[in-house]
């Protein structure tokens, strides 16, 4: 009976929070006092990862190394020439989509701007026909493959060029490809994964194959899945079951066409939420026998990943990219900085000189989204539970709030939490009439839609990804994206600090794939601090920067190898 009343609750309702996080390096605090101390750092990433890199590059000729050169400058001309043509595609489609739309505005279910959602909102117009689902239709690429369902295989072109502009702000994954030359550390692999499926990811997933592993891809989220850029992926060999609008049931099914294939079984895991690894969890536990490795990138997902550790349920080690320096203070703080404004500007048009925003949650997304906002004008308020978060909010200049003690007067409304009914209808009911919710969380749970399903409250689809959300007596809250991740659902986001956190997840994969035996137990690992560095170095480059060297002296009084790592791993950045 136990058992059966834990399948009827919701998703890791039945684990907790863990008190605290194990840091599992931290046992290797203060023993580089050598400079031989830092070459044993090096060592503990895979085996020969960085020498193989470092050995391949060295294979370049100076002859090689101008054929390249050459063959990236034709490639800036390329993507010139594909820029003006996406432009003209572009006027074109949205003058078909404009004269297509409807003169009235009539009362709409929240089913109905779900499954509408995907021509609505789609980065490219696509015909009436796409009304379907893809799942009821046929679709073959011009080399035979069948084993994906996506909206049209034929915006493949389009969706080239997308990812062929995404590649040139992404150095450091194209220079991965590079430096690896003719090995293949990822040779073996079968890579499943489940994130947002746009230009940028798909360099990644690009690499990742030309690094030598097989992929099978499904979108995190329903609304973020760039349509063109899924037919580039699958025309270039690579299965993906992913569609942007789709249902719920859409999106279980497309991560279960991804998991269970006919002949081909995953042994590695990147998820960005946790929802691939819940689902292989539940559904097919037999399947961890084989993975070797689970790499996740959300905060909402690690924390899913340390609930099962606590509970000695976590069935293989995990790399929690998410709170690798890399990630968190390029990712979730400058990516977030940039991206809140362009999705709400998209969507509203709003103008943030002078409005009052409360914004739920000051960790690094919640810095960026306050910056940005108090550098266009705006009167920002922060809610806090975490004490050293609140104080920095403080020190930051903003007034730190309960939500119910401001609800009523803001203008706007934005959760960075990932936590869970962050947004609850008590505040809802409170909002001023115009008031705009989203959120910037990786989890749709963090405003509670549920208690909006009402026969009360009237939905009003009024543009792609806006429902004006109306009250009896006429009041409206304005919700975007039907609260899921604002940024990537009704905007775009810059692929640089993409390209960060790429070849993060890419070193990890590759990491956990070739450690020996042993090295890894069931349990959850940041990066080590020397790949860490190393993404970094990757990317200087593009910014003509110059690191200085320590001298033999100077890296002996500071008890450290010249080389790196240059903090320890309590350092906080």
């Amino acid at each position: 009976m136990a058992e059966k009343a834990n399948q009827k609750r919701g998703p890791w309702e039945d684990l907790f929070l863990p008190d605290e996080y194990p840091d599992p390096h931290m046992e290797n605090e203060g023993q580089l006092n050598e400079d031989t101390e830092g070459e044993k750092d090096l060592a503990s990433c895979s085996p020969n990862l960085l020498q193989m890199l470092k050995a391949a590059e060295t294979r370049w000729t100076p002859q090689s190394r101008d054929k390249a050169e050459a063959s990236e400058a034709g490639a800036g001309k390329l993507v010139t020439e594909a820029l003006k043509t996406d432009m003209q595609i572009r006027l074109t489609e949205e003058k078909q989509e404009f004269n297509k739309r409807p003169t009235k505005t009539g009362r709409r279910s929240l089913s109905r701007s779900i499954s509408q959602s995907s021509t609505d909102s789609s980065a490219c117009s696509e015909s009436s026909e796409d009304e379907s689902s893809p799942r009821e239709k046929v679709q073959k690429t011009s080399r035979g493959l069948s084993d994906f369902c996506i909206k049209n295989i034929k915006q493949a072109e389009f969706g080239r060029r997308e990812i062929e502009i995404a590649q040139q702000d992404m150095p450091a994954l194209m220079l991965l490809r590079k430096r690896t030359g003719g090995e293949k550390p990822l040779t073996g692999a079968k890579v499943v994964g489940c994130t947002h499926i746009t230009a940028q990811t798909a360099v990644l997933i690009e690499t990742l194959s030309a690094l030598g592993a097989q992929c099978r891809w499904a979108a995190c989220n329903i609304f973020s899945t760039q349509n063109a850029v899924a037919a580039a992926l699958v025309e270039g060999g690579i299965s993906i079951y992913a569609w942007r609008g789709e249902s719920e049931d859409d999106f279980w099914w497309c991560i279960d066409k991804c998991v269970c294939a006919d002949a081909w079984q995953p042994n590695m895991i990147l998820d960005d939420g946790g929802d691939l690894t819940h689902w292989i969890y539940k559904k097919y536990p037999s399947l961890f026998k084989r993975i070797k490795g689970i790499v996740e990138e959300s905060v909402t997902g690690v924390y899913r990943l340390y609930q099962l550790s606590k509970a000695g349920r976590l069935c293989g080690p995990a790399m929690n990219v998410n709170d690798s320096v890399t990630k968190q203070k390029f990712d979730n703080l400058y990516c977030c900085k940039e991206s809140i404004l362009d999705g709400l500007k998209r969507t509203t048009d709003v103008m943030f000189g002078g409005k009052q925003v409360v914004v739920c949650g000051y960790g690094e997304v919640g810095k960026g989204c306050c910056a940005a906002l108090k550098a266009l004008g705006a009167i920002v308020y922060v809610t806090e539970v975490d004490p050293i978060c609140a104080l920095q909010a403080c020190m930051d200049g903003f007034r730190v709030v309960k939500l119910s003690e401001m609800v009523q007067q803001v203008d706007m409304v934005i959760t960075c939490t990932g936590n869970k009914n962050v947004v609850g209808r008590e505040h809802l009911n409170r909002m001023k009439n115009g008031c705009i919710v989203c959120n910037m969380g990786h989890s749709n749970t963090e405003i509670d839609l549920t208690s909006l399903r009402t026969a009360e409250l009237r939905w009003e689809r009024v543009r792609p990804q806006v429902d004006h959300v109306i009250w009896p007596d006429g009041k409206r809250v304005i919700l975007l994206a039907e609260g899921r991740l604002l940024n990537l659902s009704c905007s775009t986001v810059p692929s640089f600090v993409l390209s960060i956190t790429a070849t993060t997840q890419a070193l990890a994969l590759i990491e956990l794939y070739n450690a020996p035996d042993g090295r890894y137990k069931q349990d959850v690992y940041l990066l080590p601090k020397k790949m860490d560095e190393y993404v970094a170095s990757l990317h200087l480059p593009a910014f003509d920067a110059h690191l200085t060297e320590l001298t033999d002296d100077q890296a002996k009084y500071l008890g450290i190898s010249k080389h790196g790592p240059f903090k320890p791993n309590y350092y906080r950045y």
